[in-house]
């Protein structure tokens, strides 16, 4: 590996790192007690280092949403593009999404559980081709394809789709937040939730 290359990925390792320890920061203490110094005092660096990379920390949370984003996106794309029975993809889907949030809790939780700055150009995560909406096109797209293939009826795609999100938030956030809770079984409780939503949808119309 040249020196060059070598130094590449020490750049992409320390911004990751600085993504990480801000996102840790962010849900355990709130958005507005964070500083770039305290991030920098986490990861054992300068704050002028921190700023090499992002020029504020409203930069830093909006980079940390993109990120979280655009990795879940990435991995249900690749589910959504597998062949066979759409319910059962959908239903891949719908796992992916919640291991994923077991995965990277605290960025799960700095992306879809904490609100947003009073600062924040609310409107823009709204956009068609904005990260988090182009996550959310998953779950039309999968009812869309489920519907052509006659295994859900017509129904208001929108509504199913933000019903679906509603309940896999909902036992994402409940399995991250509540881990000491007595879970039946992690596996368990989140097949049956999936299985539950999805029967449920099959039964509209």
């Amino acid at each position: 590996m040249s020196v060059k290359e070598r130094r590449a990925r020490q750049k992409k390792f320390l911004r990751q790192e600085i993504l990480d320890a801000a996102s840790e920061l962010f849900v355990r203490d709130g958005y507005e007690n964070v500083s770039m110094r305290r991030i920098a005092d986490k990861i054992e660096y300068s704050p002028t280092t921190i700023y090499i990379y992002f020029k504020d920390k409203a930069e830093l949370l909006d980079q940390v949403c993109r990120e979280t984003f655009g990795r879940l996106v990435q991995r249900l794309s690749k589910i959504m593009d597998q062949p066979g029975d759409p319910l059962e993809r959908l239903k891949r889907g719908l796992i992916a999404y919640i291991e994923f949030g077991l995965q990277n809790p605290h960025h799960y939780r700095a992306t879809f559980m904490m609100p947003i700055p009073e600062s924040f150009d609310k409107t823009k995560y709204a956009q068609p081709d904005s990260p988090g909406m182009q996550a959310f096109s998953f779950l039309t797209r999968g009812i869309t394809d489920c519907i052509k293939a006659g295994k859900m009826p017509g129904m208001n795609v929108g509504l199913a789709s933000q019903t679906l999100w509603a309940g896999i938030h909902g036992i994402t956030s409940l399995l991250i937040v509540h881990e000491l809770f007595p879970w039946v079984g992690r596996d368990k409780v989140i097949h049956s939730t999936v299985d539950t939503l999805v029967a449920g949808l099959q039964r509209a119309g």
